[in-house]
């Protein structure tokens, strides 16, 4: 596609600004990009593990739709405990609900913020945020605002990010950024992984699950191209069957956003047995 030159320069100029004080830094905190899922691969407690662990391991058990009640939660919950899931992924009001569960178990607590439409304001997502970990959430999956993206508005975008990223990062947790890929077109996609990876984001995320469309093979390993080897990708929307998660980590994925991961863990625990 043409992009027109005006938003190309803008671009430029914002990222060059971005990589000109990153390089002013004395320091670099590395404790988000060994959060960013490259450690939940191969080995675990010191030793090779299953295939089907190592899928676990790379699951965000996820639940939200609206109708979930207080007894999904717990399943979700009690699921993610005896499956070993990286995290349970829940909508902020069953964040404090999943900690209390969770406690004392290596299952972190997954929340989102600015869900699903990513049109609430800058200040409006960062108090979510604070919010949701001062409950427990240890990890923040955003969405960006797409409209601002459409308008060539990067400047906004990328606020946007960054103030959700200073005030997880602040608390020590993990922020990943929802593009919702479906909705750009591929320069779109590019310029959104960018943006969050010049505000300092943990992971570009597929997909709300909420969209026209969910996570497709062709746009993680889009992603993980531009974002690199710094950055986790997270693959969610539409991952219903083992096939589906590895054709995902073959593209590019550190972790998996499925509501079906019961299912697929158990297809690759019959798949080694």
């Amino acid at each position: 596609m043409n992009v027109p030159q005006q938003d190309i320069e803008k671009l430029v100029e914002l990222i060059t600004a971005e990589v000109m004080s990153a390089l002013q830094e004395e320091t670099t905190d590395v404790s988000h990009i060994v959060n960013a899922g490259a450690t939940r691969l191969g080995v675990r407690h010191g030793r090779a593990t299953s295939m089907a662990s190592e899928v676990a391991g790379m699951i965000d058990h996820t639940i939200l739709k609206p109708e979930a009640n207080e007894s999904d939660i717990r399943e979700l919950c009690a699921e993610a405990r005896e499956f070993s899931f990286a995290s349970v992924c829940v909508n902020p009001t069953w964040v404090k609900l999943c900690a209390e569960e969770l406690r004392g178990t290596p299952v972190l607590v997954c929340t989102v913020v600015g869900f699903p439409l990513g049109a609430t304001l800058p200040e409006v997502k960062a108090y979510e945020t604070e919010r949701a970990i001062a409950d427990g959430a240890q990890e923040i999956d955003m969405v960006i605002n797409v409209g601002a993206l459409k308008s060539s508005d990067y400047a906004l975008v990328e606020r946007d990010i960054m103030g959700i990223v200073n005030a997880a990062h602040a608390r020590g947790a993990t922020v990943k950024v929802i593009i919702e890929a479906a909705l750009l077109d591929r320069q779109e996609k590019v310029t959104a992984c960018t943006l969050a990876k010049a505000a300092g984001a943990d992971y570009v995320k597929t997909s709300t699950g909420f969209g026209p469309g969910g996570a497709t093979a062709e746009d993680v390993a889009l992603m993980r191209e531009v974002v690199g080897g710094e950055m986790g990708v997270k693959a969610a929307g539409g991952v219903r069957t083992l096939e589906d998660a590895k054709n995902m980590i073959a593209a590019g994925a550190t972790r998996i956003g499925a509501s079906a991961g019961v299912k697929i863990v158990r297809e690759a625990e019959h798949s080694n047995s």
